[in-house]
């Protein structure tokens, strides 16, 4: 009996090692060929200085998840789900934007479904589902070690959330880290440690709001020592004149794409003669290929975004005095139009908090001309003028700010918009661009040209939110010598192309304004200028001095750019002495950035009061935007 009895121990305990060997076998297996088929497929992989603490990081994470399940192939299945799905979509993003995922990706997932629709969508919903499934049905929830290997996984957060600022010195530390080349971070690190290290790193920076001396003291810095220094202007004289803001949704000059051969120029020759008139004028963006939201908060704000995360999901929590709230007190009606769902990029909260009165979004619009699942410029544009046609000539002005949605990638057409422009073998991705591209600026112009008649006095700008994606690694700009395929490799001049796009600026009938590069940031004080708005604002803090060189945040580093010549700033000591009077003027933009639309608003104390607003000390709850008209 007894020797039966050890027979059987001795086999349930080769059992248990063959198991656990078993498991390490397959997450090794798996790592080895999904790393080979993401290199394959995407060009994306670790580093090999990464190879073994990468595999060291997928073997713990197997380790813990075999010691709760109940069997080695419900193991089997649920990992390969699990690292899986983190693999691919690390890839997608790093091949389509250039970055690994961040921990904030996590959080925006929602808004990425939103853009999706048919086989990508339901592709999306499954590498949520079927591993969130797959964990839960191999966990043998009434065995003591799932619970105390959930009870360590619980500890080991719960330490990295109390203590995130020593683990992220440890981690960086060991695994070195650079905030400007996420991409590098990847390649030296591996995914788990990425999302781990990143994680940590986001805690470990949430910084309090900003005191109000340290706000006093930012503000002596930028010279802004009272009031009217503040906003460097005199009077208060009210706008009464139009203002129109058109966001174009990846909107870029194809034919800087050589490589390519397109067949012919996609753009319409009536926007090429008016941004010759600019001086081919840029607007320097904090994104590239997406985030649309943080294009659109500076372009409201006019403060700059300097992190790789959507400012209007967590960075806007307070009411603030944007362009909208501030021409609303000077009598303006605001419209805000985006064909896109109302929730996307948290739209509905951001626009409330910066002023807008009317947000018309997917559900106000008829879709009567989609391509896939982007209503078309041109029925946009025609659904906009109807509304508020009437209204443009009328006693009360109006700010009508006009976001587009065609133009996003994959860069559909439907039947009525058949292709124009051929493109070289190999290149389908720039032909279905350059394809858009030549729709949508003639739809642009027919909509310009009907506008500036109805309005010829009002205030115009028009420009592209963010270049395009263009395929893997930077794709068609790749293959043009415009970018590197790391950003790591990027010059100077890459680091301008990464963030340029076209801006047209129409005052009226003075014509097209010649604004050099003008960082999107700096656009809300120019439009107040040329508005004849001279009340204190804000956005007056950043609006662009004469001569002054344009300076471009970017996480990690910043850009000048006289239009000419760039210059890179990192945050290093060895950086040029050019970046000295920047780096300083950016380091107090940031701390009132954090009062401003986080804090106590301590700064919009030091301006005579907008009527109808009041800082965030004192505000009540805000009314919900108006319904539609």
């Amino acid at each position: 009996m007894n020797h039966l009895r050890l027979q059987n121990t001795l086999l349930r305990g080769f059992r248990l090692v063959l198991g656990w060997i078993g498991a390490m076998l397959f997450v090794s297996a798996w790592y080895l060929a999904a790393q080979a088929a993401m290199d394959l497929l995407f060009e994306v992989k670790p580093g090999p200085e990464a190879f073994r603490a990468d595999l060291i990081a997928h073997l713990m994470i197997g380790t813990l998840l075999y010691g709760m399940s109940s069997n080695l192939v419900r193991f089997a299945l649920a990992t390969a789900a699990l690292f899986t799905a983190l693999t691919l979509g690390n890839a997608l993003k790093m091949s389509i934007l250039g970055g690994p995922l961040m921990p904030d990706d996590f959080v925006a997932a929602k808004n990425m479904l939103l853009l999706l629709e048919g086989w990508p969508l339901a592709g999306a919903v499954l590498m949520v589902a079927v591993p969130t499934i797959l964990l839960w049905w191999t966990i043998a929830w009434r065995r003591p070690w799932s619970w105390i290997n959930l009870g360590v996984v619980a500890l080991a957060v719960a330490l990295l959330l109390a203590f995130p600022e020593p683990a992220s010195h440890a981690l960086d530390k060991q695994f070195g880290n650079s905030v400007w080349n996420q991409r590098g971070n990847f390649e030296a690190r591996g995914l788990p440690l990425q999302l781990l290290q990143e994680g940590v790193r986001s805690r470990a920076r949430r910084e309090p709001p900003p005191t109000p001396g340290e706000v006093q003291d930012a503000l002596a810095r930028l010279g802004a020592t009272a009031p009217k220094d503040l906003v460097k202007v005199a009077g208060t004289a009210l706008p009464s004149r139009n203002l129109h803001m058109i966001v174009l949704e990846s909107f870029w000059d194809p034919m800087l794409l050589d490589a390519s051969g397109l067949s012919a120029d996609p753009i319409d020759p009536a926007f090429r003669e008016l941004w010759a008139a600019s001086g081919h004028a840029h607007a320097l963006s904090p994104v590239f290929g997406g985030y649309t939201a943080n294009t659109e908060f500076e372009i409201l704000c006019g403060f700059p975004v300097e992190r790789d995360n959507v400012f209007f999901e967590g960075g806007l929590r307070n009411d603030a005095p944007c362009l909208p709230r501030h021409l609303a007190s000077a009598g303006y009606r605001s419209f805000a139009s985006h064909p896109n769902a109302a929730s996307f990029w948290n739209r509905v909260n951001a626009y409330r908090r910066i002023g807008f009165e009317t947000y018309w979004s997917d559900g106000d619009f008829e879709l009567d001309d989609m391509n896939k699942g982007f209503l078309s410029d041109a029925s946009l544009y025609r659904q906009v003028l109807d509304r508020l046609g009437p209204q443009l000539q009328g006693p009360t002005p109006v700010f009508n700010y006009v976001l587009t949605y065609f133009g996003h990638l994959p860069y559909p057409l439907n039947a009525q918009r058949p292709n124009v422009i051929r493109a070289a073998e190999g290149h389908a991705t720039v032909e279905a661009y350059a394809n858009t591209m030549y729709y949508k600026s003639r739809e642009l112009m027919d909509f310009l040209g009907e506008l500036r008649q109805r309005d010829p006095d009002g205030l115009i700008v028009l420009f592209g939110d963010h270049l395009p994606a263009l395929g893997n690694q930077f794709g068609g700009f790749r293959e043009s010598g415009l970018l590197a395929p790391n950003r790591a490799e990027f010059n100077d001049a890459m680091f301008r192309t990464l963030v340029a796009t076209p801006l047209i600026l129409i005052d009226g009938q003075r014509g097209v304004v010649k604004t050099g590069d003008l960082p999107f940031y700096q656009l809300p004080g120019l439009l107040l200028r040329l508005l004849s708005d001279t009340r204190p604002s804000m956005m007056a803090l950043t609006a662009p001095e004469p001569g002054s060189p344009a300076v471009r945040p970017l996480p990690g580093l910043h850009l000048i750019s006289d239009g000419e010549t760039a210059t890179i700033c990192r945050d290093s000591e060895n950086q040029p002495s050019a970046c000295e009077a920047s780096t300083s003027w950016l380091a107090a933009i940031r701390i009132l950035a954090r009062d401003i639309f986080g804090g106590a608003q301590h700064a919009l104390r030091r301006l005579e009061p907008t009527p109808g607003f009041r800082a965030a000390a004192s505000l009540p709850p805000s009314d919900k935007l108006k319904p539609k008209l």
